[in-house]
């Protein structure tokens, strides 16, 4: 089976899987800032799309190709594979099929890539199941309300404490355990609070107070993330992210006080996630952000990650 050869994997490319069974969350919105950053810290970065039929991450990425042709202006862009999902009447054969897809794209970029990030479907299919236990690092996206909460634990609703694990975190057990059967190596999940309220309230403290709870029954860490910004919406159709070089070239009008704002959160989210970054890659940051003082010309982003 290819999860058995995540030992392989791992000594070639660091695999971030971005996972939530519900949708919404911000998964691709989060992956192509993870993918982007990486590609601007002198990774080589592979991008791989399970979700066949929403495709937003596939969108996403094909959106910044195609602006940076219009507008004339350099874009980093990750390897990109979106793996189709077989669709016919024999589980057994789909399954088949679905493992030989991905499976060819894994071999094409592991031993040419120094991360793969791989965004899943918000459903619970072969192929997520699949990249979950191959994670070395597994970022789960989470709207701030108990309704996406429910994905990961039931509560008492009387003073809201955490009763019991709900589906998808079960599900994560298992593919955790699943990988250290195969290879000793643990996962690193790290559950993200997306649309935070920039204002304090009693549900975004309650909902803290319940995922603390839960870090600590079931091994995670958790992390602010974006904030709920109109601006990550306005970044789609060009497929930027608040790492580019935000002008009034590239946005169509001038940046605001906001923009810079997300700017900040992503980084701080990135630092949180504490990626390792390739010795290689190091390096050619480096030699980039040199090259681009001697052009004076100012690198918008070159050391993202501590």
């Amino acid at each position: 089976m290819l999860i058995q050869s995540i030992e392989e994997i791992a000594h070639s490319a660091h695999v971030v899987v971005l996972g939530n069974e519900k949708g919404g969350s911000g998964k691709s919105t989060t992956a192509l800032h993870i993918a982007v950053a990486l590609l601007k810290a002198g990774q080589r970065v592979a991008t791989i799309d399970l979700d066949s039929r929403q495709q937003s991450f596939t969108h996403y990425i094909d959106n910044r190709r195609a602006w940076a042709e219009r507008a004339r202006i350099s874009l980093e862009l990750p390897t990109h594979y979106c793996v189709t999902r077989a669709e016919g009447n024999s589980l057994e054969l789909n399954e088949s099929q679905d493992f030989g897809s991905f499976s060819a794209a894994i071999s094409a970029i592991e031993h040419s890539h120094d991360v793969v990030v791989i965004d899943t479907p918000g459903a619970d299919t072969y192929l997520m199941r699949l990249a979950h236990s191959m994670a070395d690092t597994l970022v789960t996206p989470l709207n701030d309300s108990f309704l996406d909460f429910d994905v990961l634990a039931t509560l008492d609703p009387t003073d809201f404490s955490v009763t019991g694990e709900s589906h998808y975190a079960e599900m994560v057990r298992e593919a955790r355990r699943q990988r250290r059967l195969v290879d000793g190596r643990l996962t690193d999940w790290v559950v993200v609070r997306n649309r935070l309220s920039t204002l304090t309230s009693r549900n975004k403290k309650l909902v803290g107070d319940g995922i603390n709870e839960l870090a600590k029954r079931m091994g995670f860490r958790s992390v602010e993330g974006f904030a709920e910004r109109v601006v990550y919406r306005e970044f789609f159709p060009r497929g930027l992210t608040a790492l580019d070089d935000l002008d009034e070239e590239t946005l169509g009008t001038r940046p605001n006080l906001s923009h810079v704002t997300a700017r900040e959160e992503v980084v701080a989210l990135l630092n949180a996630l504490q990626l390792p970054l390739s010795e290689n890659g190091k390096r050619r940051a480096a030699a980039r952000a040199e090259w681009y003082s001697v052009m004076e010309q100012p690198l918008q982003v070159h050391d993202i990650i501590a």
